[in-house]
């Protein structure tokens, strides 16, 4: 049986702690997934499998991976309509909420949770680890449906969008068009306020495990910068990673209409009509 910890948030259902997976360990019902970039062969939660987040983005760059990819992908990894997912990075990255993110679009909605902490708040309660890849008893099987109510385009945007905030979570210089990256142009989507990613996160305790702020901080925090509830909030970055981690704190807070602009700056960045505001 799934056990549940409490947790101070609207939607603390999606947040699990380190006690809730070790509480999981070996659960039919339960796969971890390990969104890493690095380090999973020199060192994993035991039985997690590991993800290539790289590998949910199409190609073209603007749009996900489709749906035959994505479904093949996730039942090759153990995950079935009813299966809980758990997916966890270093903590601090955008890896396992763009994860996160991409299941959700894909319809896999209160069924993916995120580790707090990620692998190093693991490792610093002196888990068990493991370099063993895990053996797949059986694969998966999987229905998805593509939810469009949870992704925004440049068409959407350049359209209008009603009762809507933009919400630019890069950097500050790369808001105001200081740092360009390698984009044809700098600057911003006219109308956007401005909120890093990042802030949504508290400093490393004294083991470096960093964590989510608490509900009531981010609720301030978000409230200061000018989201409401009521609004649909569209995040968005430079390749709808950073977006991604904030669609993910937001679900966590009880935002009930968050659609990412999967297209980010690299494509209203790099397009030919496309205003810019520095």
């Amino acid at each position: 049986m799934i056990v549940h910890n409490e947790l101070d948030y609207p939607n603390e259902h999606l947040l699990v702690d380190v006690s809730w997976v070790e509480a999981n360990l070996g659960s039919p019902e339960v796969v971890l997934l390990d969104a890493r970039a690095k380090g999973y062969k020199a060192g994993h939660i035991p039985g997690a499998i590991h993800i290539d987040a790289k590998l949910l983005k199409n190609p073209s760059r603007y749009t996900f991976a489709s749906e035959a990819t994505v479904k093949e992908l996730l039942e090759q990894s153990g995950i079935s309509n009813g299966t809980t997912v758990v997916v966890y990075d270093d903590g601090s990255g955008v890896l396992a909420t763009r994860v996160f993110y991409v299941l959700e679009y894909y319809g896999l909605q209160d069924q993916v949770k995120m580790l707090n902490g990620g692998y190093i708040a693991w490792t610093a309660a002196g888990k068990e680890v493991s370099e063993e890849e895990p053996h797949l008893i059986s694969q998966g099987s999987l229905t998805l449906t593509a939810d469009n109510q949870r992704i925004t385009s440049r068409n959407n945007i350049q359209n209008g969008l009603n009762n809507s905030l933009l919400l630019d979570v890069r950097s500050r210089e790369e808001y105001t068009g200081a740092d360009q990256r390698s984009n044809l142009k700098g600057g911003h989507i006219r109308g956007a306020i401005h909120k890093e990613w990042k802030d949504a996160l508290a400093a490393a305790d004294e083991q470096g495990v960093v964590r989510f702020k608490d509900y009531k901080t981010l609720q301030q925090d978000f409230a200061a910068a000018g989201l409401k509830p009521e609004l649909t909030i569209v995040p968005y970055c430079q390749s709808n990673q950073r977006g991604a981690h904030t669609y993910f704190v937001l679900r966590l807070l009880g935002y009930s209409d968050v659609r990412p602009y999967e297209g980010s700056w690299d494509e209203w960045g790099n397009a030919a009509h496309t205003e810019v505001v520095t």
